[in-house]
């Protein structure tokens, strides 16, 4: 059996180009309809990272059609000013990602699913939410990212954090300098250095910046008179009467300060008009761990394939 092939594509929107990687099954042949599967990235990471490099070809080799695209504002895609994470235009980003699918003669409209990683996770239940093409959803240790911002990010004051945000936005009106944030130590010693011992923030620093993980595109910054647009929103609004696809969701029981597993557990509570809602824990592993660890990575791909083979039609 061949491998996977990669092929990097253009998603057209009204306002720029989103850059993607297909991932195509081994043996792809364009006469033949596959099912298919939306795949996001993390906060601050790209299409080259977890998502499009670990989950994408594992789904890609079971015979979907896999597509990794890099949100509005980051890595290769289009959108200004850089670094941007902005909620409701990672949305919609995925809409225009399904759109593009949709014109693609091997793709079954009807059978086109979703997965998101970290803040990806976040994302893609909202999306779902939203768009009633995906029939089907996974989220690997989700994060609500508007929940972390009014948490975690702003140091339990958003008030505070909006207006620092409001004389950074004056500051730049009047031609200021924009101000980008790191979201990590530049490396694992420098964590160390700085006493650094929240789970979370070791392991996405061990991860990002090393030759674990790192990618050119990964670069977890972010552009900080852009943050007033994710202190009043949450990806799991509404979630309760409005996300009725099938859902998985995918957790580490050893938890950090990103809040993946309060959030996924949150989420498999809320989700009770689900077709078919399911969790699956990963009994001592962090959120880090399910980015590219084996064992990790093999639970949640235990769980993902099969509840992906049901609900998107594939025959096992």
């Amino acid at each position: 059996m061949s491998d996977i092939t990669i092929k990097p594509v253009t998603v057209k929107t009204p306002y720029w180009d989103i850059a993607a990687n297909l991932l195509l099954p081994p043996d792809f042949d364009e006469k033949t309809t596959y099912p298919a599967v939306v795949s996001a990235h993390p906060i601050g990471s790209c299409k080259e990272q977890t998502a499009g490099n670990v989950y994408g070809p594992a789904l890609a080799k079971e015979g979907f059609v896999v597509i990794a695209f890099d949100a509005s504002f980051q890595g290769e895609s289009g959108g200004e000013p850089r670094w941007t994470e902005d909620p409701a235009r990672r949305v919609a980003d995925f809409s225009y990602v399904v759109d593009h699918l949709v014109t693609l003669d091997y793709v079954d409209a009807d059978r086109i699913g979703v997965l998101g990683i970290c803040g990806g996770g976040g994302y893609a239940t909202n999306a779902t939410m939203l768009e009633r093409r995906f029939k089907a959803l996974g989220a690997v240790v989700p994060v609500n990212y508007g929940r972390l911002m009014q948490e975690g990010f702003s140091q339990y004051d958003a008030i505070a954090l909006l207006e620092q945000v409001a004389e950074q936005r004056t500051k730049e009106a009047r031609g200021g300098d924009v101000q980008v944030n790191e979201l990590l130590p530049p490396s694992p010693a420098a964590a160390q250095e700085a006493g650094a011992t929240d789970r979370d923030v070791v392991e996405a620093t061990e991860y990002y910046k090393t030759d674990r993980g790192g990618k050119p595109n990964g670069v977890a910054r972010m552009n900080f008179g852009t943050l007033n647009q994710a202190l009043n929103w949450d990806a799991f609004l509404r979630a309760e009467t409005m996300l009725t696809q099938p859902a998985l969701i995918v957790v580490g029981d050893q938890p950090g300060a990103f809040g993946s597993y309060r959030d996924g557990m949150e989420l498999y509570g809320r989700i009770a008009s689900s077709k078919d809602r399911q969790l699956v824990v990963a009994e001592g592993y962090s959120h880090y761990d399910l980015y590219d660890q084996a064992e990790p990575v093999k639970i949640a791909l235990d769980a993902l394939i099969p509840f992906y083979r049901k609900h998107l039609g594939q025959d096992a």
